[in-house]
Parts: C-alpha cells; structure tokens; sequence
C-alpha cells in the first residue's frame, strides 16, 4: 500500500472546473448521444432515494433514464418519474431487490454509459450479493462508469479483484461512517485524516472516492486528491447523498471521466444548497436541490 503525503488537497473552485470542461453533446446530438444512465436501487421502507438519485442524473445532463427496483413499488416509481423507463425486480421478504436478478441487471447495465447502485437499498445481506455479483459482472476495463453508494458499498469486499480490473472506472460516495468499515478503522481516525482514508481506500481497491463531510474529499488510485469545503450544513439532510450520486453518475453517463464527474458533481451539489440556503440556512430539501443543477453548470461553462 502507497504511504501518502497529508495536505496537499487541491482545491475544488470554479476556476478549477473551468480548466475542466464538461464534455457538450453538440446542438445536433440526440438522446443517445448524451448517454443512457441505470439507477439500481429503492426497498419497499425507502421507495423514494431511486426518484431522487435518477432524476438528479437527468438534471446533469444524462439523455436516457433506466431506474431497476422492486417490484411492488416499480409501477408507482414510474408515474412519480415518467421520463424514466422503470424495471420492477424481484423482491426478498425483507423488501429489497433480489440477488438472482443479477444477471438482468448487468444485460441493462451493458448498454448503458454510466450504473449507479444503493440508494435506498435496506436489505444488508442481499446488498452486499446483489453489489458484488455485478462488480464482478461488469469485470474489465470496458463497459459503462459504475457509481456505488449508501448500503452497496458493503458489496466491495466481494469483488476487490474485479474492481481493480475496471481500471478506475468505480466511483464509490461514502461517508465517515462508511469510509471506517470499508477501511477497517474507527470512524474517529477517517474523520481526523480524511484525506490519508481515501487515498488508501482508492489504492486498495482502485476506485475514484468521494469521501463526504463538511469538507469532502476526491480521491484517485494514483493519489491525487482533491477537496471541497463550499457546501452547508443544510446539505445534512435526508435524500442528499442520493441526489449527489445521481448528480455523478448523470455527469458519467454524458462523457465525464470518472474523476472529472466526481470533482464536477460534489461542486454542483454544494453550491445547489448554498443557492437554497440563501433563503435559510436549513430545512430546504434535498428534492429541491435539483432544479439549481442546469443553471450552475450552464453558468460554469459559458
């Protein structure tokens, strides 16, 4: 494992995001051209994280929306959000999305730019199988960016070979709390260096990570870092992290490389809830952080 040099975080500013210009579809391109995004998530107890998470991939600009959940709530999923195509999967007792549906998950997933897996996925164990059997079936450098979040990231350790064969095509979003059970340490010790915690992790299994906080860090296998302490702390709310993802992968599915996607979408996110903020500094929701994400980016790349 590479040891680390600490604080030399390079800065997420608006200046930074402007040497690195989001790929433009052109005005002639259709809705494949702006790239297909997959949404796998959402449990009977929390319906509602796949609508935030995919309709915050559209708002970033992705073309086409696929959303795979259980199905009892596919069809209410689908009149919530019909710009979206809705897969309704088989479901376990607890409510959650079936492992044994793997196998259509990754022949979606083929045709897609960008897979995003967790949002409101309940079912620990089932989680943890469902995540690692599509790792391990979208093995290989090839095939579309895969975004891991919330309750899927305890289905790393079950693919860490296929992962490190994607070739930095992984983004994981974990928090504190996350980040310390992926990295086999105490939540206390990531949060006194995040940065040395997500260099490490993104080494181990060879994932951009989005490590979140009041300052969030972006980490690369090669160690280079990024941070971003612009956000608020009406950000800390319910349905944040979902709409974060759906922000990164919406941006991965229209052409941003991995990190670039990363590094864009924490700053879209953040300076979303600064916009929101200015009418107090808490209780706006995370559902309303979505309408502010055409707007940042059309001003950030005029």
């Amino acid at each position: 494992m590479n040891d680390f040099p600490m604080n030399d975080s390079i800065p997420v500013t608006r200046d930074l995001l402007r040497s690195m210009p989001l790929p433009h579809p052109g005005d002639s391109a259709d809705k494949d051209g702006r790239g297909r995004v997959l949404v796998i998530g959402g449990s009977v107890e929390v319906p509602g994280a796949v609508l935030l998470a995919g309709t915050a991939a559209l708002r970033a600009g992705a073309g086409k929306l696929q959303m795979a959940t259980c199905r009892s709530v596919a069809p209410h999923l689908g009149l919530a959000v019909p710009e979206a195509l809705v897969l309704g999967l088989h479901e376990t007792a607890e409510g959650g999305i079936a492992p044994d549906c793997v196998d259509t998950l990754c022949e979606r997933a083929a045709r897609c730019t960008a897979v995003l897996i967790g949002p409101g996925m309940m079912d620990k164990l089932a989680v943890a199988d469902l995540t690692g059997a599509l790792i391990a079936g979208l093995d290989g450098e090839g095939g579309p960016v895969l975004v891991i979040d919330a309750e899927a990231l305890m289905g790393l350790d079950n693919a860490n070979e296929a992962l490190c064969r994607r070739g930095g095509r992984t983004i994981i979003t974990p928090h504190a709390g996350e980040m310390a059970g992926l990295s086999g340490v105490s939540r206390e010790e990531v949060e006194a260096d995040p940065p040395t915690a997500a260099r490490r992790v993104a080494d181990l299994h060879k994932v951009i990570v989005v490590l979140k906080g009041a300052c969030t860090h972006i980490a690369t296998p090669d160690g280079r870092i990024w941070a971003y302490d612009g956000g608020n702390v009406g950000l800390a709310t319910s349905g944040s992290g979902d709409t974060l993802a759906g922000v990164i992968a919406g941006l991965a599915a229209r052409g941003a490389d991995p990190a670039q996607a990363a590094i864009w979408g924490v700053h879209l996110h953040g300076e979303a809830g600064n916009r929101l903020a200015r009418r107090g500094p808490l209780g706006f929701l995370a559902r309303e952080l979505l309408a502010q994400v055409p707007e940042i980016m059309a001003e950030l790349s005029a």
